[in-house]
């Protein structure tokens, strides 16, 4: 029997071909002790109805999480269409990400204007993984917000639906 040959994956390939995967964009906010902290996420997922779990990934360099992980909560702000520029604020490290931003606070973490849905959690468990951590969260809260479309994230680039295709 032969042996498969696979290609080596790099990083710029394996970004690159993910890059295929459309997803939505959330912001993973908490407070910390020097106020509030988040940060922006595509790896975001449901877990499980029953009980009621969610999941995100946050990078090993993150300078967030870090503040966020400690308090045992956070909140997960599901961005609208047209809230790209909130997205890249809270993408960037070692700013004010919160300085001209409309929030109010959550149970769990601020909860950020203009969300099409908002929901809280605490931290039910943390597993290492690579470069990332995954963190599961046990949710408290739910807040549809006013609805509307979901930002996407596809091929590098923002995106928002167009149309609704049959399920």
């Amino acid at each position: 029997m032969t042996m498969t040959q696979y290609e080596p994956v790099t990083e710029d390939r394996f970004r690159r071909v993910l890059s295929h995967f459309c997803t939505g964009v959330v912001v993973v906010t908490g407070g910390g002790e020097s106020g509030p902290a988040g940060f922006t996420c595509q790896s975001f997922s449901a877990l499980s109805l029953d009980p009621p779990l969610v999941l995100f990934t946050a990078g090993r360099r993150s300078t967030s999480w870090p503040r966020i992980r400690p308090t045992g909560h956070f909140a997960v702000n599901i961005l609208a269409a047209g809230q790209s520029a909130l997205s890249t604020a809270f993408a960037r490290s070692d700013t004010d990400k919160f300085a001209d931003v409309a929030w109010r606070p959550g149970t769990a973490g601020p909860l950020l204007n203009g969300a099409i849905a908002h929901i809280e959690c605490a931290v039910e468990d943390v597993h290492e993984a690579g470069d990332h951590q995954i963190v599961i969260g046990r949710v408290l809260a739910l807040n549809e917000g006013h609805g509307g479309e979901p930002l996407l994230y596809f091929r590098s680039g923002y995106r928002s639906l167009h149309r609704q295709e049959p399920a």
